[in-house]
């Protein structure tokens, strides 16, 4: 027997606030319902920047709060020359996906599903052997990322490129930023995305590990990073240093 598929209609105010809750559902942090909304009010949607400024929150982790709705296709990422002239970096600038377009759907979360399907696999494997394989993973796809940045053109700056491989992991929901801290520079990574996989499997954070290795040898050069403290093993965050 033929499934007759349900006829669409027109998305009332009901309709949009039960799509709100479900963003917050899926999203699982009621904050970033409010800047979900925030974005979708503005015509021009909004930066990093203007969002943290709005809420009180750190910069990078109003990104992450953005790169996450922008990764579930909630809103959509504009990139915008910088300074007059288009000096700087391009900023991007969050507006919201198809606003006014119906209902929104709401895809399934697999990144749990995810990091516990990777850390069972890298547990078959005798332990330096399998922090090999997860370095060499997040270092290859660091590599990609950095390429897809700036193909062709490294920056000058170490301090330059530390920055952009902290907002390239804080997209990827690592909520990070650069700091110095004493004779090193380090990325501060304040959460991590493969939750308690991670912790079941510390191993695992040899990915992240790799991947600022990997977007370094693009953007700056060739670099050995450590890492000095992770949430996975006990830390307050995940401290990876470069001399």
């Amino acid at each position: 027997m033929a499934v007759v598929p349900p006829t669409r209609r027109t998305q009332t105010d009901e309709d949009f606030s039960a799509a709100v809750a479900a963003v917050t559902s899926a999203f699982g942090d009621p904050t970033r319902r409010d800047i979900y909304l925030f974005a979708r009010e503005r015509s021009a949607g909004a930066t990093a920047s203007e969002t943290a400024e709005h809420f009180a929150l750190h910069p990078n982790v109003a990104r992450h709060h953005l790169d996450k709705l922008a990764a579930g296709g909630y809103l959509e990422v504009n990139l915008v020359k910088g300074g007059s002239g288009g000096a700087g970096r391009p900023s991007k600038r969050y507006c919201a996906s198809g606003a006014s377009a119906g209902p929104l759907d709401f895809p399934a979360r697999r990144d749990d599903l995810l990091g516990t399907l990777l850390g069972k696999a890298l547990a078959l494997l005798p332990p330096d052997e399998a922090e090999a394989m997860a370095e060499g993973v997040g270092e290859d796809y660091g590599r990609s990322l950095a390429q897809q940045m700036a193909p062709g053109d490294a920056h000058r700056s170490f301090r330059a490129a530390l920055n952009t491989v902290a907002d390239a992991l804080t997209a990827h929901g690592f909520a990070a930023h650069a700091e110095a801290r004493g004779s090193s520079l380090q990325i501060i990574a304040e959460h991590c995305p493969f939750g308690a996989a991670a912790n079941e499997h510390p191993i695992m954070c040899a990915v992240d590990r790799g991947m600022v290795r990997g977007l370094l040898a693009g953007l700056y050069g060739e670099t050995v990073p450590v890492t000095v403290s992770s949430r996975a093993r006990g830390g307050t965050a995940c401290v990876t240093s470069l001399s």
